[in-house]
């Protein structure tokens, strides 16, 4: 199992950016995809999440209204919209899988991780 983030970049505060994630090595339409971060000193963070078969998602409040979660089963990858970006969404943005259709905000309830892509929002 494998997971492939990209699309992040440095932008300017209020600009957008659009995070990728290619699932591979099996079939993630009954998984549940995540979003987290991890800024410099701080621990890892729940960003936003999918329950793909489901279709629910979930935020974390410091996104909600800027940041959108969606996936595309056909091609097995899931994208982060970022608009209106702070600074304080500045971090090492990680994409996560777990194997169920039950959204969870907890770091360790996700067994898969790709290796994360750098988004930094200038002021």
């Amino acid at each position: 199992v494998q997971l492939q983030a990209s699309g992040g970049g440095l932008v300017q505060a209020g600009g957008s950016l659009r995070l990728s994630c290619e699932a591979s090595g099996r079939t993630f339409s009954g998984y549940v995809m995540g979003w987290f971060r991890q800024a410099p000193g701080k621990d890892r963070e729940f960003v936003a999440a999918i329950s793909r078969s489901v279709g629910s998602t979930y935020y974390a409040d410091s996104v909600k209204g800027r940041f959108t979660i969606s996936g595309d089963n056909a091609k097995e990858m899931v994208y982060l919209q970022m608009n209106s970006l702070k600074p304080e969404d500045t971090a090492v943005y990680y994409c996560a899988a777990r194997n169920t259709i039950v959204i969870t905000t907890i770091p360790g309830g996700y067994a898969y991780w790709g290796q994360g892509t750098q988004v930094t929002v200038s002021s």
